[in-house]
C-alpha cells in the first residue's frame, strides 16, 4: 500500500482517482490547489504525487518546485488537458518522475502510478551497511549483511566510489545483491537527493527498450503523437541503474556508449542531440568476457563501464555469513508478517551453511521466509529448514562425515603406493587440486582465486607454476 496525494482543482477527477487508488489498495488524499498541496507534503510523508498542471493560484508547475525543495525524493506526476511538448520538457527538466495528458487510459497510468512508487522506495528506503546488526527504524528497508572478509571488501568499496561520480559495473551471480549495492552508491553519494531510475534490460521487450530509454519525437514511428521523454533524461541530474546490461541488445549498447562518452542522447526519430547529467551503474550476472568474444557485447563499452568493477561474492564463498543473514531474513519477515520471531536452532543453522545455495542471498532469503510460515511459532530447527529447502537440497548439501571418509581413503592409497616422500606428494597433489578449483571457480580470474584461497597474489603465481597448472579461461587476468 502506498499513500498517495492527488492535487487537482477539478473534483469529479479526484473523486475518480480515490476511487481508482482505493480499489488497488492505496490510501488517497486529494487536495484543489497547489498551495494546500504544498502545506500536505509539509506536514504528511506521501509515496507518490499526482498533479495538475493547471491550478488556481499558484500553478502545478510552481506548487512542484516547492514540493522538490521539502521533498526532493517525492516521485511526482504531472498531468494536463492542455499539455504542449515544452511544458512536458520543462517539467522533465525539474525533475517529474512523468508526464502525462489527459485523458488518459487507465491500465497504463496505473502500471505509472506503480512504476513511480516503486522508484520512491528505491530513492527513499535506506540500505544498511552493517557487519554487525541491521538497525531497526523507519526509512531502513533493505541490508548489505555480512562479517566475512570479502564482504569488508565490498563494503569498503562502496564507500571509496560512492562520493565519486565515476561509472560503477557491478558484477555477480544472480541473487547476490547487485541492486542493494547499486543504491548504496546512490544514497551515499552527491546524487543522493536526485532521482534514481532502475530499468531492467531484460524486463523490457527489445522493441519497446530503446523509446523507453532514449525516449522519442512526434512521428517517429506509427502511433508516436506527442514528443516523449526517455527515463535517462527524466533522471537528468540523478543516477540511472542498468541491471542486466549484459543482456542488452547490440544495436543500443552503441547509444548507451555515446551517452558515457558525449554525456548526450538522441530521441527515437530525433537529430539533435541532448545534453543529459547522469551517472550509469551497470549490473550483469554475465561473463561479459565470453560475450566479447562472441561479438555479443561492444568492446568500447565494456571498457567504458570498466572503469570501477565491485564483485559481489556468491554466498558459497561466504558461508560464514549464512547464519547472519538468516537470522536478519527472519526478523524482517517476522515484522513484516506481524508474528512473534521463532529464532533459529544451532542445528538449523549448521544444516544451512551446508547447502551450497545457487539462488544465493534471494534464495535464502525464500527458504527462511517459507519456514516461517510453516512453523507455527515453534524454533526454526533443521527439520524445518530442510522441509523450506525440499528437494532441491538433494545433491547440494555438503555431508561433513562422508567428506572425511573420502580424504580418509585418499590418504590411505596414498599410503598403500609406498613412496618414500608420501606427506610431500599428497599435500602438493591437495594444493594442486586446491588451486586448480580455486581458478576454476572464478574463471581464471589470478586475483579473485588468490582471495577465495586467503593467498597473495605473488605466492598464487607461484604456486601455478610450481605445479604447472593449464587453466583455460575466457575472463581476463588481472
Amino acid at each position: 500500500m502506498a499513500e498517495i496525494l492527488i492535487v487537482d482543482d477539478d473534483p469529479q477527477l479526484r473523486q475518480s482517482f480515490e476511487k481508482l487508488l482505493r480499489q488497488e489498495g492505496h490510501a488517497v488524499t486529494a487536495a484543489g490547489t497547489g498551495e494546500s498541496g504544498i502545506a500536505m507534503v509539509r506536514s504528511h510523508r506521501f509515496d507518490l504525487l499526482i498533479m495538475d498542471v493547471r491550478l488556481p493560484g499558484i500553478s502545478g508547475l510552481e506548487a512542484f518546485q516547492a514540493v522538490r525543495a521539502i521533498e526532493p525524493r517525492l516521485p511526482v506526476i504531472i498531468m494536463t488537458a492542455f499539455g504542449s511538448t515544452e511544458t512536458a520538457i520543462e517539467a522533465t527538466k525539474m525533475g517529474a518522475f512523468d508526464f502525462v495528458l489527459k485523458p488518459f487510459d487507465i491500465p497504463d497510468i496505473l502500471a505509472l502510478i506503480q512504476q513511480a512508487i516503486e522508484a520512491g522506495r528505491f530513492m527513499r528506503a535506506r540500505v544498511q551497511m552493517d557487519i554487525e546488526t541491521p538497525v531497526e527504524g523507519e526509512g531502513v528497508a533493505d541490508a548489505i549483511i555480512g562479517r566475512s572478509k570479502s564482504m569488508q571488501e565490498v563494503y569498503k568499496a562502496i564507500g571509496r566510489v560512492a562520493p565519486t561520480d565515476a561509472t560503477v559495473l557491478i558484477r555477480g551471480e544472480s541473487g547476490t545483491g547487485k541492486e542493494l549495492a547499486a543504491r548504496a552508491i546512490y544514497q551515499h553519494s552527491p546524487r543522493a537527493e536526485k532521482p534514481f531510475l532502475v530499468i531492467n534490460c531484460v524486463a523490457i521487450p527489445e522493441t519497446l527498450l530503446e523509446s523507453e530509454l532514449f525516449g522519442y519525437e512526434k512521428g517517429a514511428f506509427t502511433g508516436a503523437t506527442t514528443r516523449r521523454v526517455g527515463r535517462i533524461e527524466q533522471a537528468n541530474g540523478g543516477t540511472v541503474f542498468l541491471d542486466e546490461i549484459g543482456d542488452m541488445p547490440f544495436n543500443i549498447q552503441s547509444k548507451i556508449l555515446r551517452l558515457l562518452q558525449e554525456r548526450s542522447i538522441e530521441r527515437l526519430g530525433g537529430r539533435e542531440p541532448i545534453p543529459v547529467d547522469v551517472r550509469i551503474i551497470a549490473a550483469t550476472n554475465r561473463d561479459l568476457e565470453a560475450s566479447l568474444a562472441q561479438g555479443k557485447f561492444r568492446e568500447d563499452l565494456y571498457y567504458r563501464l570498466n572503469v570501477v568493477t565491485l564483485w559481489l561474492p556468491p554466498l558459497r564463498e561466504r558461508q560464514g555469513d549464512i547464519p547472519l543473514l538468516a537470522e536478519y531474513f527472519l526478523g524482517r519477515f517476522a515484522r513484516e508478517m506481524e508474528t512473534a520471531n521463532p529464532g533459529l536452532t544451532e542445528m538449523a543453522k549448521a544444516l544451512l551453511k551446508t547447502y551450497s545455495w545457487p539462488g544465493n542471498v534471494r534464495e535464502l532469503a525464500n527458504a527462511i521466509q517459507k519456514a516461517l510460515i510453516f512453523s507455527r511459532g515453534c524454533p526454526i530447527d533443521s527439520d524445518a529448514v530442510s522441509q523450506a529447502l525440499g528437494a532441491e537440497t538433494q545433491g547440494r548439501c555438503i555431508d561433513n562425515g562422508s567428506l572425511d571418509e573420502a580424504i580418509r581413503q585418499w590418504i590411505r592409497r596414498g599410503f598403500d603406493a609406498e613412496s618414500q616422500d608420501v606427506f610431500e606428494v599428497l599435500m602438493d597433489r591437495f594444493a594442486s587440486m586446491l588451486v586448480r578449483e580455486a581458478l576454476n571457480l572464478t574463471g581464471g580470474n589470478r586475483s579473485r582465486a588468490a582471495k577465495l584461497l586467503g593467498l597473495s597474489r605473488p605466492t598464487l603465481l607461484s604456486k601455478i607454476e610450481r605445479y604447472r597448472l593449464k587453466i583455460e579461461t575466457s575472463v581476463a587476468r588481472e
